[in-house]
């Protein structure tokens, strides 16, 4: 499959899910750890916001100055600051060993307003005030607070929950306060906002509107936060494909790809790079000669090792040619030193291929021979195909001069070519190791018109090295 069809494919397969997905749908594996993480971090940074509410009433408490008539044995507010204090850490050490999940989340949302209602309530009975004292304390906005933290976690269905718990929670603390009222004339029920700004009285509307408040409040905050939470969504799937993709090609094509930037037929860019290409002497044979799951295990240990140590020297695999690789120094990424880049890669390649092959042998295979090439100069680097299919490539010169050099390693019995220019060019970039090579000019090419001269490494010496 071409980069265009994975990146195309990603796209939309990504849009699908959204829309299947909903707010509260199944994410792909790799998605699903990204909000995972970011969920576990929200409810740390939510677990250490109610130590800190805990924390500033504590201290303002302790130092306000008290009132005459709040003196007394009976003090409320240090003591649910302390529980709340306590529940916020135990919260803090949960959620940071990702065990705030589940009924716990909820749970703690009821602790916590059943905690702010109950001071609210002990209002009066600290000021030795009828109930109704304590509908007018402004302790009451902190509600709106309980329910804001429960958006960190953007799962909208924890807020319309916390919204709910506060609205029926006020109601609760409003009809006891109704029912005192009953029994008691200094708290009369009345409909005169002054009267009810200046006593004890109980205005309805004023009630019914700070739960509508509430309500409405959590409605909009929810509706804010399913809508981030689709980005968050979106979010993941895209880190997801980017981490899939660069399963399959070099990261900043990966990044290019989900991105959309330069996905078109025709676009590319002139760099100065270096071309590596690298292949296994006689694998079609071995092919033909032996199984298809040893046949795999071969390419792909050879692959796996030539391609980290690639990746390690600042190189990106263009493709996997079967068993050979092509692969680009200074195309994805812009580095002053690719072509030195590109044979300090040859030399640590060729040392590992002779370690693999001897390796190989020794488990039960045959003795593998690989070649590899170098060119450097001018190359173009974009995408060609069609609107349909797409591929990130590398096309010049060194591109197919590499190749037909590292087919001349067959006739040279050579473990890896590059032509002197580029070998002059490397030590340009401070390459140190040219004494590794040998000069050999005026050199026959097949495919090449003209003589070559070459610079190569003697399989002896790889070997030698290993």
């Amino acid at each position: 499959m071409a980069v265009g069809d994975l990146g195309t494919a990603s796209t939309r397969s990504a849009g699908r899910r959204l829309g299947a997905l909903g707010a509260f749908g199944r994410l792909p594996e790799r998605a699903q750890r990204i909000v995972d993480g970011e969920t576990r971090e929200a409810e740390v940074l939510s677990a250490w916001l109610v130590v800190a509410i805990a924390v500033f009433f504590n201290v303002l408490y302790a130092v306000s100055p008290k009132a005459l008539d709040a003196i007394g044995a009976f003090r409320p507010v240090p003591v649910v600051g302390g529980i709340f204090l306590v529940l916020g850490l135990i919260r803090v050490a949960l959620a940071r060993r990702g065990r705030m999940h589940g009924w716990l989340v909820p749970a703690f949302t009821v602790i916590d307003f059943t905690l702010l209602y109950g001071l609210i309530w002990s209002f009066h009975l600290q000021y030795q005030q009828p109930a109704a004292f304590y509908l007018k304390a402004p302790t009451f906005l902190l509600v709106f607070l309980f329910i804001a933290i429960r958006a960190l976690r953007f799962e909208p269905r924890l807020v319309i929950f916390a919204g709910v718990v506060a609205a029926v929670g006020w109601a609760g603390m409003t009809a006891y306060a109704f029912d005192a009222a009953g029994a008691d004339v200094d708290a009369p029920v009345t409909r005169d906002f002054v009267a009810y700004m200046t006593s004890n009285s109980i205005l309805v509307g004023a009630e019914v509107e700070k739960i509508v408040t509430i309500l409405l409040f959590t409605g909009v905050l929810a509706i804010a936060i399913a809508r981030g939470r689709r980005q968050l969504l979106t979010a993941a799937l895209g880190l997801s494909a980017t981490a899939e993709l660069s399963r399959f090609f070099d990261p900043t094509v990966a990044r290019r790809i989900t991105s959309g930037d330069g996905l078109a037929p025709g676009r590319g860019e002139m760099v100065e790079a270096a071309v590596l290409v690298s292949d296994i002497r006689g694998f079609t044979r071995f092919v033909a000669d032996h199984p298809p799951d040893e046949v795999m295990r071969l390419l792909i240990a050879y692959q796996q090792r030539m391609g980290a140590i690639i990746a390690s020297h600042g190189g990106a695999i263009d493709k996997f040619l079967g068993d050979g690789i092509l692969a680009t120094f200074g195309c994805t990424g812009v580095s002053p030193t690719p072509t030195a880049d590109a044979l300090r890669a040859v030399l640590a390649l060729a040392d590992e291929a002779a370690r693999f092959s001897h390796a190989f042998a020794a488990a039960g295979g045959r003795k593998v021979d690989v070649g590899f090439a170098v060119v450097s100069g001018r190359v173009l680097f974009g995408t060609v195909g069609n609107d349909g299919r797409l591929e990130y490539t590398v096309i010049g010169e060194p591109v197919n001069l590499a190749a037909k050099l590292e087919k001349h390693n067959k006739i040279g019995c050579t473990c890896a070519v590059t032509d002197a220019a580029t070998l002059a060019r490397a030590e340009a970039e401070g390459f140190a190791a040219a004494a590794a090579f040998r000069l050999v000019p005026g050199v026959a090419v097949e495919g090449v018109a003209g003589p070559v001269d070459l610079a190569v490494m003697d399989r002896a010496a790889a070997e030698g090295n290993a």
